[in-house]
């Protein structure tokens, strides 16, 4: 980072610009060669296709290694907020603040990597505040698609910067407090430098609508059913959780949670006081003796997840929840990018089962997002009224259109900065001062790799080029004295068809190779076994345009 003998105010976005997901946000003040930080959120996104065997990538913090990190505070609960701190807490360690349900599940997340004791978490009361040398940190009540969501304003000498989190406007949330309106006016009136804020549905407008209406489209939905009834949605979205309960009492159903996170969110729902006014939910066993029309399924798993609830259910293979002819599942969720072939299939698999499906696309009502549409962030831009905007959480065409609409309600000032871009909030305009590494660490096999690791992009290479394995024997001399063993694993045909013809076809290659190398080189594996590498790539490019992977075995006798 460049240096500079004047105190500065900064902020440093190494996940979550240019990205939905993986968030991490730091703040830093100070003389660059002399500056204290905190950081707001260390989330996690997903693997997908590019990622073959990695289901969990989290944001590289190399960039704060050797900091003095004074605090890492957490604005809400969801994966992509807190969902790394597991992985990385040791990288970065810094005490912990958030507020009571958000740090029950932090406690997960610690304790599944054994640093519960050694991380110090601090429950910080909603609408408390957190001093850290120089900030001085406000969590401000918001709503969301998830209990005790805050966004945090960081005061320092040289200005205060609204951090948004994640949010949305809803006069009626089901599940917690509305957005606290006369917080943010106040911070307006008393003057805010920036406002860093949630980008996700800028293109959308209007405003996202409310848990509350939902509640009512459950009811009515629900309630004239017959036979079993299913409800798919995520399950850290307690506010539909809590309406998908009240439809169930509405329409005499008691309900029976299905899957993992849908016991530990209600868990930690309850420890906060929350869902207190539902009647229990019935135990596996109390599901197993109830009357077919007695007895709602609330499930995970409405991503399409292969390991969740709903998928075992499609399968037949869950052990308590049993969907077929005359059932019904209802989807009371959007479909989120990416996953489009993981949820068709799993909704294949239902209606050949006979399940009939309710989707927000053929009922509407029965999902609302968590995220500000255009008429919220021109209320929000009312009440703070900050001399900066920096959009964060969205791809880069969300941060340049939140950049637009900031503009169009007179802020002066839009920056739009990309993971790894040090942005300089004060003293003078705001602007991008330097760039600093920035990248993803994948999950692999239980530890962090590299993005660039050769696991990884072997696995790649393999995954669209195959593997031919090859092994023989040589003697001393440096001839063959056994068969020419090729295998290939992922490239096109079988055994006793064109493949098998092309492996014998690679054997001779082989043989002519060896034969072809003299002296010295014959005695050397390593250069056998690059020379068989190189002849059968170029063969396998001629016969099936892939260059697989070829893993060449040489014994000597």
């Amino acid at each position: 980072m460049k240096k500079s003998n004047q105190d500065e105010l900064v902020f440093l976005p190494l996940g979550g610009s240019g990205e939905i997901g993986m968030n991490l946000n730091a703040y830093g003040f100070g003389p660059a060669h002399d500056r204290k930080w905190i950081i707001v959120d260390v989330g996690v996104t997903f693997g997908d296709l590019s990622t073959p065997g990695v289901d969990i990538i989290v944001p590289d913090p190399e960039a704060l290694k050797g900091e003095k990190i004074l605090g890492i505070l957490l604005t809400h609960a969801h994966e992509d907020h807190i969902g790394a701190l597991g992985w990385l807490w040791p990288r970065i360690q810094a005490p912990l603040y958030a507020t009571p349900f958000t740090a029950y599940l932090i406690r997960d997340k610690l304790r599944e990597q054994n640093l519960l004791q050694e991380a110090k978490l601090h429950e910080v009361p909603l609408g408390g505040t957190v001093n850290l040398g120089p900030f001085e940190c406000e969590f401000v009540t918001m709503t969301h698609s998830i209990a005790e969501p805050n966004g945090i304003a960081i005061k320092t000498p040289l200005g205060t910067v609204m951090h948004t989190g994640d949010w949305k406007i809803d006069d009626t949330p089901v599940v917690g407090s509305r957005t606290d309106a006369k917080a943010l006016t106040r911070l307006g009136d008393e003057g805010v430098l920036a406002m860093v804020g949630d980008s996700t549905n800028v293109f959308v407008d209007g405003v996202a609508g409310s848990e509350g209406d939902v509640a009512g489209a459950l009811v009515d939905l629900i309630k004239p059913l017959r036979g079993r009834v299913a409800v798919g949605c995520f399950a850290s979205n307690v506010a539909r959780v809590h309406s998908v309960a009240l439809a169930a009492k509405a329409a005499g159903r008691r309900v029976v949670l299905a899957g993992r996170s849908m016991h530990r969110i209600t868990a930690a729902a309850k420890h906060v006081g929350l869902l207190g006014d539902l009647p229990p939910f019935l135990t596996d066993e109390e599901a197993r003796v109830w009357a077919p029309d007695e007895v709602l399924y609330l499930c995970t798993g409405s991503q399409g997840e292969a390991r969740a609830a709903l998928s075992r259910v499609a399968d037949g293979t869950h052990p308590v929840v049993k969907l077929g002819s005359g059932d019904h599942c209802i989807f009371s969720s959007r479909v989120i990018p990416g996953n489009e072939l993981a949820i068709g299939d799993l909704q294949d698999r239902l209606a050949d089962r006979g399940v009939r499906l309710y989707t927000e696309k053929d009922h509407p009502a029965i999902h609302v997002s968590g995220h500000p549409c255009r008429d919220e962030l021109k209320q929000m831009y009312d009440w703070v009224r900050p001399r900066i905007a920096v959009p964060t959480h969205g791809m880069r065409r969300h941060l340049m259109e939140h950049a637009n609409l900031a503009r169009d309600m007179g802020v002066p000032e839009t920056v739009t900065p990309r993971n790894g871009d040090l942005v300089r909030l004060a003293p003078g305009p705001a602007q991008i001062i330097d760039e600093v590494p920035s990248g993803r660490l994948y999950v692999d096999g239980g530890m962090l790799v590299t993005e660039a690791g050769e696991a990884i992009r072997e696995r790649r290479h393999a995954s669209s080029n195959g593997v031919l394995v090859v092994s023989f024997v040589l003697d001393k001399g440096g001839r063959i004295v056994s068969d020419i063993d090729v295998r290939g694993i992922g490239l096109p045909g079988d055994e006793g068809t064109p493949l098998g013809d092309a492996l014998d076809g690679l054997a001779e290659r082989v043989e002519d190779v060896v034969r072809g190398l003299k002296g010295e080189a014959l005695q050397d594996e390593l250069v056998v076994e690059q020379a068989v590498a190189r002849a059968l790539k170029k063969a396998s490019q001629q016969i099936w345009d892939r260059r697989p992977i070829v893993e060449t075995i040489v014994l000597r006798l």
